[in-house]
């Protein structure tokens, strides 16, 4: 399935007999088949000549006593939800390292302006650069997000060397010098990558040590697992440890990686994914006590607000403005970040210079150092940061957003002493209203262009603090125009602005995604329900809105990168459900059969625009075999295999030798497309031999490998076979 190469049963079921006769090991469990009593005697006469035989054999039992009781399931779940804590505790202790860095080096020039600004730039264009060239020399399956990848993994399609540990290296070690960088990038996508990574390296060891449901064919890592859909559940399981570990949100991690991964969800994998979910976060909490940096298991963005009267039910239109407005404003996020990259793609002079320069590979690094030039400039404090709270990091920045008393009182700033980087919000010349706008405003284009750089970044938490700025503003709004708060029976009822901003950072961060577990995550980031009802209003009107518009951002990579993906219909497009196959088929379509001859294929590959070329049995029966690709480089292949022959006469044996000035055959491996029919799968790959031996790619035997070019001689007849 999916251009997977699947032996015949009865081979396979000779091959297995086979291997078991001569090993005597079953391959499902790794445990020996039963033995008489003489080949028990002969075991003990070869212990006692061997001391460690009886290690091996203690060992041996030992695993089959952990298998049988425990389990492998739970085993797995366990060490993939503690490395996955580790990993990120490991990542968040470094990127709070490096940011605290950058700060030391501005605070320690206080003296000197102009160094000031070069140690604040210089700082994040060289975490950027070498987190660009580092993933671009290792792995450039790195770069990027990772959760459209992981719904394309998901469906069954094989990225090759996605799920490998080089990657792994380069998504770590880029993504912590990315955010280390104090960009304006997230941390949650790339994560469900790192848990996937995790997921097919620990699979491997798993195989290793336990064998069975973790067996794999050792020449394609995790892709070529003989049990596919065990795989598969793992791969779900790891999806909901990213973002459960990322936020220490376990249940929103589960709900939102169901809703951006899986297009049809298996409920067998639910409990896989809460138990993952819940000990690695449980485990991540742990390590930052075990560190001090918590006395005890808390949210990572704690709130304060009342939980007798949170808001009053008048504030309910104020909060569905909000999210409608997040719908529109995750819409245009979307939007304009698709326009960055096609502009980028389009622009030919720029693509050549910057991104696509084969000559030049260190032109590459150009765009990024550019961009975080740009975003540093703009963020120094003494210059325009200071007019939108520049010196803050994301962290800091949603810890005062989400404080639950006022900023203002008629646009005025008031002190506050409790909590230390609220001074960046204040500013002599300029109120917290210009502030914040300002703050929205410089973030949204900013996330969205260093969201294309070729690093290891997400989107949602750059999202997630635009929407609670915003959601700021609407509450400081909203606390200028009833000072003195809302009157409800009798009792004055101040604004909360915080209760804003987390129902906006709810909404924004659900329009973009199209999810509306973003409600669930906030909950336990802030460990407060208390806006549950506001959050879920806006949460489900800003969805509504954004998915009226745009796809989702994963969905909009997905056709950036043109990934084999077949996504959602969407909203408004309920008519297309009734299209069928005959409004839109090829009728009049040209084809060959199997008893075509060399000229008749050729007048078929020089004669017309096709693109395809359909391979059926016969000419009166027309069971589709397959297809194949009908471009110039086929065409070459044939007129370089031999000269032209007529129907039926074989080409001249002997060994085939190409003149020296002529050209050398093409490889046509790119050029084949899957087969349409998998029962025929294994007719098309029994070739017969030419006279002159196996085209290149075949076995000995005569049965082609999965993914060589299936061009070749059979007593006169041309044989298309297709790459799987």
């Amino acid at each position: 399935m999916y251009g997977r190469y699947t032996q015949e049963l009865g081979v396979y079921a000779k091959e297995e007999a086979a291997r078991l006769r001569d090993g005597g090991v079953r391959d499902g469990g790794g445990l020996r088949r039963n033995t008489s009593v003489r080949s028990r005697a002969a075991d003990l006469l070869e212990y006692e000549k061997d001391p460690c035989a009886k290690c091996h054999l203690c060992a041996s039992r030992c695993q089959k006593f952990l298998i049988s009781r425990v389990g492998e399931d739970w085993i797995f779940l366990i060490l993939l939800g503690l490395l996955m804590a580790l990993v990120s505790w490991v990542m968040d202790y470094a990127i709070a390292f490096c940011q605290q860095a950058q700060k030391w080096m501005y605070g320690g020039l206080d003296s000197n302006l102009l160094l000031q600004y070069i140690a604040w730039v210089t700082y994040p264009v060289v975490l950027i650069t070498f987190s660009a060239g580092f993933t671009q020399i290792l792995a450039p399956q790195a770069v990027g997000s990772g959760i459209p990848e992981m719904k394309t993994i998901l469906r069954g399609v094989v990225l090759k060397e996605y799920l490998t540990f080089k990657t792994f290296v380069a998504k770590v070690i880029g993504l912590t010098c990315a955010l280390g960088s104090g960009m304006p990038l997230g941390k949650e996508g790339p994560f469900v990558h790192v848990a996937s990574l995790c997921a097919a390296l620990l699979s491997k060891f798993m195989a290793a040590l336990f064998g069975g449901i973790f067996m794999m064919r050792m020449e394609e890592p995790f892709e070529g697992s003989k049990n596919e859909l065990r795989n598969t559940e793992m791969l779900s399981a790891a999806c909901a440890v990213g973002v459960g570990c990322c936020f220490a949100a376990p249940i929103g991690g589960v709900l939102f990686s169901i809703e951006v991964t899986s297009t049809f969800f298996a409920v067998r994998n639910y409990w896989r994914g809460f138990f993952a979910a819940t000990f690695s976060a449980f485990i991540f909490r742990v390590l930052a006590v075990w560190n001090q940096e918590e006395e005890t298991i808390t949210a990572l963005f704690k709130t304060r607000f009342r939980l007798d009267f949170p808001f009053d039910l008048q504030e309910l239109p104020a909060f569905a403005i909000l999210g409608i407005a997040c719908g529109f404003g995750g819409a245009l996020f979307v939007y304009l970040n698709r326009l960055i990259v096609e502009c980028m793609r389009k622009q030919k002079t720029i693509n050549k210079f910057l991104l696509r320069n084969p000559s030049l590979p260190v032109r590459r690094l150009v765009y990024p150092a550019l961009v975080t030039l740009l975003v540093s400039t703009l963020t120094f404090p003494p210059g325009f940061g200071q007019f939108m709270a520049g010196q803050l990091t994301q962290h800091e920045s949603l810890v005062a957003l989400f404080d639950n008393r006022t900023w203002c009182r008629q646009g005025v700033a008031e002190e506050f002493d409790y909590i230390s980087h609220h001074h960046a919000w204040k500013h002599p010349q300029v109120n917290v209203f210009i502030t914040l706008i300002l703050f929205i405003i410089m973030k949204f284009w900013m996330s969205a262009v260093a969201t294309t750089m070729p690093v290891p970044c997400g989107a949602f938490m750059p999202v997630f603090l635009i929407g609670a700025a915003f959601g700021r503003l609407v509450g400081e709004i909203m606390a200028a125009m009833f000072p003195d708060g809302i009157h409800a029976d009798g009792s004055v009822y101040p604004i909360v602005p915080g209760g804003y901003a987390v129902v906006g950072a709810a909404a924004l961060s659900g329009a973009v995604t199209h999810t509306v577990s973003t409600a669930v995550i906030v909950f336990e980031l802030t460990g407060q329900i208390s806006h549950i009802l506001p959050v879920m209003i806006a949460v489900i009107l800003a969805n509504a809105v954004a998915q009226s518009l745009q796809p989702s951002l994963y969905d909009s990579i997905i056709r950036i990168k043109k990934l084999p993906y077949l996504p959602e219909l969407g909203m408004g497009h309920h008519e297309k459900y009734n299209i069928r196959v005959e409004d839109i088929m090829v009728r009049d379509v040209r084809f060959i059969t199997l008893n075509s001859s060399y000229r008749d294929l050729q007048e078929m590959l020089l004669t017309g625009q096709l693109k395809t070329l359909a391979l059926v049995e016969s000419r009166g029966l027309h069971d589709l075999a397959g297809l194949h690709r009908a471009t110039a480089a086929p065409v070459s292949a044939l007129s370089s295999a031999g000269p032209p022959a007529e129907a039926g006469v074989p080409p001249p044996a002997g060994p085939r030798q190409r003149h020296p000035g002529s050209p050398a055959q093409p490889d046509i491996r790119q050029h084949t497309q899957l087969p349409l029919c998998p029962h025929q799968h294994q007719r098309l790959y029994q070739y017969q031999h030419s006279p002159s031996g196996p085209l290149p790619g075949e076995h000995a035997r005569g049965v082609r490998r999965p993914g060589a070019p299936g061009l070749g001689w059979a007593g006169g007849k041309v044989w298309l076979g297709m790459g799987l």
